[in-house]
């Protein structure tokens, strides 16, 4: 495919357990410790280009610093909304507008777990679909380190430091810290 410019070869492959979790897609040949992003969908930022996120700014750099190596895996996982769904992701978003609290509270409000996701399918997946011992996760998130270690998977974890594009975005990296422990790589002014 070709990508801000630039051709890179591209396979797609399921995430073990089916389709409806997600899909692999490895960029160029593999070396023996690559470039990796676990990515769960977000339609709001990754399809409309919200600004109320950090998801595609993420997004974009994990494929940036993939493409700049000239291979890496980007793990797409359908885990909308940190795993509830489009309806209560836009129900929660509502509430957090409406409240002024951010999204993990307004989850709780709705009596819906802050962060239902799980990354033991793609972390198998690597392990044993792809044949990989150690991978460099492009990642913020604690939870799936912890989820590719699980399966016997060295992790060097090298955090994307991305600038919030809006208020809501500062508010929203800030809750992720806060509430699910994401670390965030400081950057330059």
């Amino acid at each position: 495919m070709t990508r801000k410019g630039r051709e890179i070869t591209v396979r797609v492959m399921e995430v073990t357990g089916g389709h409806d979790i997600g899909h692999i897609l490895v960029f160029g040949e593999l070396g023996p410790n690559p470039l990796v992003r676990l990515h769960s969908r977000c339609l709001y930022g990754d399809v409309l280009g919200s600004q109320d996120c950090d998801c595609r700014a993420e997004l974009e750099l994990a494929l940036d610093m993939i493409q700049a190596e000239g291979a890496g895996v980007l793990v797409y996982l359908e885990q909308e909304g940190r795993g509830a769904g489009l309806i209560v992701k836009a129900q929660g978003l509502r509430l957090s507008e409406e409240s002024g609290v951010d999204t993990f509270t307004s989850y709780r409000m709705l009596g819906v777990d802050i962060d239902s996701r799980s990354y033991e399918h793609a972390a198998e997946s690597l392990r044993t679909g792809l044949d990989l011992t150690a991978v460099r996760l492009l990642t913020n998130n604690p939870d799936k380190v912890e989820a590719l270690r699980t399966v016997g998977l060295a992790v060097e974890v090298i955090a994307l430091g991305t600038r919030p594009s809006s208020e809501r975005a500062q508010r929203y990296m800030e809750a992720k810290r806060l509430h699910a422990g994401h670390l965030f790589r400081r950057h330059p002014p």
